[in-house]
């Protein structure tokens, strides 16, 4: 599945995440994680995790993906990751 349009999904609510999703022209599947240091350094590597499956799940290719958590957790992270791409292709 290739996307056309940038797209988003979530709030930047306590316990939510703005999710961001765009075409990444260079190819693959990138991600941009911003959030608290704390968090990154704990659970960053697993937030981004969580984002490529759900992006494989799907079957997204060249993608870019924003994720603005603000502590969510990753049932959470999930479905925004999915409702950002189902509007990109709309």
């Amino acid at each position: 599945m290739k996307i056309s349009k940038t797209a988003q999904a979530g709030a930047l609510e306590s316990n939510d995440v703005l999710v961001t999703v765009a075409p990444n022209e260079k190819g693959g599947v990138q991600v941009q994680l911003e959030t608290k240091r704390v968090i990154l350094k704990q659970f960053g590597k697993q937030i981004e995790q969580v984002v490529k499956d759900q992006v494989a799940e799907m079957g997204a290719e060249d993608v870019t993906v924003k994720v603005q958590d603000k502590g969510a957790l990753n049932y959470t992270i999930r479905a925004r990751v999915q409702t950002a791409l189902e509007r990109a292709l709309v």
